[in-house]
């Protein structure tokens, strides 16, 4: 809503470090919905010094929804992103929101500079292995190796007073959409938040689910 404002932040921010600042920002705010007011707004920023844009391609309704549903009720409008970026071609932009599939990764892609991932890839994790596989360079893996992978770091956590649940509770859609997925989630959140819980839970959980195929590029 003030975009002023924001520019004598990035200003004393740049200041400060020869790091690259960056922006994110929503399409629009409350009654402020307009292609104008973006471009205006974007234009604010980049002058002042940021060397990139993230976009959330919904308004934010101040005035009547909570942050929760304003993750949600606001449509989506790409369009509006896509025009932006034609609008200042030189300027990184990346898209936001309601992103949940590969196609729609790579169909952005092809409109703007990179595509950020919110809440599927902590809904889904995996997602972030069939992003790597699709558009990275990351060898292919299996999810049950992931969890192998992440016993000595939980050995170390708990070593360090950090209770398993805090972990775990980030693991729990790992295996979403695999026959034992519930299984495996039962079974964590039945006994990780008990004292002296340990590696052994997810070794235990790991066998409800059958070990699939590895990922392939």
């Amino acid at each position: 809503a003030e975009p002023a404002t924001v520019a004598r932040c990035i200003e004393a921010m740049r200041l400060q470090t020869e790091l690259p600042i960056t922006v994110k920002t929503r399409i629009g705010i409350d009654d402020s919905d307009s292609f104008d007011f973006l471009k205006n707004f974007a234009r604010t920023v980049v002058d002042a010094g940021a060397a990139r844009l993230v976009v959330h391609a919904r308004i934010a309704i101040l005035k009547g929804l909570s942050p929760k549903e304003n993750r949600s009720i606001p449509p989506l409008n790409y369009a509006r992103v896509y025009e932006l970026k034609a609008c200042m071609p030189d300027v990184p932009i990346v898209i936001n929101g309601g992103i949940s599939n590969l196609s729609q990764v790579a169909e952005n892609l092809q409109r703007v500079d990179g595509v950020m991932i919110g809440r599927q890839a902590y809904q889904q994790p995996w997602f972030l292995a069939e992003l790597e596989a699709r558009f990275g360079s990351m060898p292919p893996v299996s999810r049950h190796q992931v969890v192998r992978d992440m016993l000595p770091y939980i050995e170390e956590q708990r070593v360090q007073g950090v209770p398993l649940n805090r972990i775990t509770r980030h693991m729990l859609g790992l295996f979403a959409g695999l026959p034992g997925a519930r299984k495996w989630r039962r079974l964590i959140s039945e006994t990780a938040y008990r004292q002296g819980a340990g590696p052994e839970v997810l070794e235990q959980a790991m066998i409800q689910v059958p070990e699939p195929e590895i990922v392939a590029a």
